[in-house]
């Protein structure tokens, strides 16, 4: 028998994904700007396309990155997907070794039982059967958990799953019957013809010992196609469709390709790479310590490929970057969130909060009509001549304990140094951008690039992460810019500071925005480690907790941002610290009135270990002395 009427759904199912897939694919490159298309080809030919291959390998089949972060999780998605796939890849060797020909038509491969129904009994074809049904056995275990974790997101030790809509049901309906079908098939084949392994011949023997298993096993091929067929046609409407995609985003991520300030090819494949796993909302603070359920980035992305409404999702968010850590996919989810802001009309209410923080900044500001922000107040750009600025910004001003420290350590070290907005200055601009004002934003970038430019400065020191983020991206500069932590730690080294070490035990939290948005982790914990004993948390690095304080969220409530940073401060002070150390002060600000625990920034902590011009002088005066009382 060479072809049966029931293997059509499937064929119409996996001709149309595939031609969809090509076409959608071609789409894409063909979007791409020039540059991108470049490099896409460049990496097509080249190392990038072994990474390619790997990292689908590892991350798409194996789930390394899930199965770091969730051993059952990552279980779960592995089975399905790697399982799948060998049982694809084996069954089309299968086909081929055992078939009648060569080179068969797909549907002979995955109804290979239907068409040869004896197949397994003796030697190699029953180790062969063997190994089939072993696979299919590691696919259901799965399958089982999947269902399991869809009634109860704890078996797979999730706190909360997506909700799905209508047609993501279907498709997840049709894709929970593939393999329990198949092996309903296979079985009662076997059982009609006393062949198969210890999965499918045992059950098909039991099946047979009281039903009609010739009769019962055709329309289980039926369903075991109609599933495939159905679930292959909704990939494209559903999220499944990550599927196909995800192998195109990784070829496009070797090659160089990132997604940018604006929509495009690369950001739609990220937003149709999303699984909607939901690592995400178990990663998200707003979700665990304020209740809110219903903006994480797979919501997000769900909302985009929807064409929903997304300014309340888009707006809610901290844009603390834990989720995209998270993310297994490795999407970009945070400038996804900004394009979105960027295109959404009603953010620009974020231009009148910042209209009237400006005025409370300078009175020379007169009442206008609020259209738009207006900057004709600043005063001319004539900044005094220095090695080394130090831009404290609008949260250090509104820190005076960082500042001062920040003076008393730039004093001490001797450096040729001017305090470029000590009589107070203008917003670095960032906040701005994270409401999607850009043109705005554009406007103090110029402004503060040309009192830098005129300095004639060769570094640039700030204090909070949030401007040395900005300085670092969004400015041309031809400085060297350096967040505090890493020009005392550059002195230290150099050994123009001279520190005490003050016995008291730290632990560190490590700001979004100087983390996981600048990569700056090292830096601040070695200086701790010079003046302090600087003790572990379980928020390191990556995983580090957000303050709660982020101007990113406009939307959040007063109460509920109090409950992120009581719930934050609360884990990292559980072994009660000395000190509650940070590197930013809006954290400091937001910690010190969400705990009992000192806070306190680095620069404090330093500002307080340094050894003074007098204590110098005494402590080399003993130290001669000593010497000389060695040598009597």
């Amino acid at each position: 028998m060479q072809f049966d009427p029931f293997v059509i759904p499937f064929n119409i199912g996996l001709y149309f994904i595939l031609i969809y897939v090509v076409v959608r694919s071609i789409i894409w490159f063909r979007d791409l700007s020039r540059p991108d298309k470049l490099r896409l080809q460049r990496g097509f030919f080249g190392i990038a396309f072994v990474q390619s291959l790997k990292e689908i390998f590892l991350e798409s089949l194996i789930h390394r990155k899930i199965l770091k972060t969730n051993l059952r999780l990552g279980y779960m998605h592995m089975s399905l997907a790697f399982g799948w796939f060998l049982l694809i890849l084996f069954g089309t060797i299968e086909a081929d070794i055992f078939g009648a020909k060569h080179l068969n038509a797909p549907y002979k491969a995955i109804f290979f039982r239907f068409f040869n129904p004896e197949h397994g009994r003796i030697g190699f074809e029953a180790a062969y059967g063997f190994l089939m049904d072993l696979i299919l056995a590691f696919v259901l275990s799965g399958l089982f958990l999947a269902v399991s974790k869809r009634l109860w997101s704890g078996v797979v030790g999730m706190k909360k799953t997506t909700r799905l809509k209508t047609t993501d049901k279907i498709a997840l309906t049709s894709l929970w019957l593939i393999f329990p079908s198949r092996l309903l098939a296979e079985s009662f084949t076997c059982g009609a013809y006393n062949s198969g392994s210890f999965l499918t011949g045992s059950l098909g023997s039991w099946l047979a010992s009281f039903l009609p298993a010739q009769q019962l096993a055709y329309p289980f091929w039926c369903l075991y196609s109609l599933s495939l067929g159905t679930f292959f046609v909704l990939l494209p409407v559903t999220r499944y469709m990550h599927i196909p995609t995800e192998l195109f985003l990784i070829f496009m991520r070797n090659s160089g390709i990132r997604t940018g300030d604006k929509t495009g090819s690369f950001s739609e494949v990220e937003t149709y790479s999303c699984s909607s796993c939901g690592i995400c909302i178990d990663a998200c603070q707003l979700n665990f310590s304020a209740g809110i359920t219903n903006i994480q980035s797979a919501y997000l992305m769900k909302a985009i490929r929807n064409n929903d409404d997304v300014s309340e999702i888009a707006h809610n968010c901290l844009l603390c970057g834990r989720c995209d850590q998270k993310c297994p996919v490795g999407i970009e989810l945070s400038p996804i969130r900004m394009i979105q802001r960027r295109l959404d009309e009603p953010g620009n209410d974020f231009k009148n909060i910042y209209k009237g923080y400006f005025r409370t900044r300078q009175t020379t500001l007169q009442e206008k009509p609020i259209t738009s922000v207006n900057y004709d107040f600043l005063p001319g750009t004539n900044p005094e001549k220095a090695d080394v600025l130090f831009f404290a910004g609008c949260m250090t001003h509104l820190t005076p304990a960082i500042k001062n420290s920040m003076v008393k350590i730039l004093d001490a070290s001797g450096v040729n140094y001017s305090f470029i907005d000590e009589q107070g200055g203008v917003c670095c601009g960032r906040p701005l951008m994270l409401a999607g004002q850009d043109k705005e934003a554009r406007e103090l970038i110029n402004y503060n690039s040309q009192m830098i430019w005129k300095s004639g400065a060769h570094t640039l020191v700030t204090s909070c992460p949030i401007c040395y983020k900005v300085f670092k991206e969004s400015y041309y500069l031809d400085v060297e810019v350096l967040h505090h932590t890493e020009f005392i730690k550059k002195l230290v080294d150099e050994g123009t500071l001279k520190l005490n070490f003050l016995r008291k035990r730290v632990v560190y939290h490590a700001p979004c925005e100087l983390g996981r948005g600048s990569g700056v982790y090292d830096a601040p914990k070695e200086l701790l480690k010079h003046v302090s004993r600087l003790e572990k948390n379980k928020f390191e690095d990556e995983n580090s907790l957000c303050c709660g304080g982020s101007l990113a969220n406009m939307k959040i409530s007063s109460q509920k941002r109090n409950k992120i940073a009581q719930d934050a401060a609360a884990e990292l002070t559980k072994d009660y610290p000395d000190i509650l150390a940070t590197a930013c002060p809006l954290c400091k600000k937001t910690f010190s009135s969400a705990t009992d625990a000192h806070v306190a920034d680095i620069s404090e902590i330093v500002a307080e270990a340094l050894i003074e011009p007098g204590i110098k002088k005494n402590i080399i005066k003993q130290n001669s002395t000593i010497k000389e009382l060695v040598k009597i």
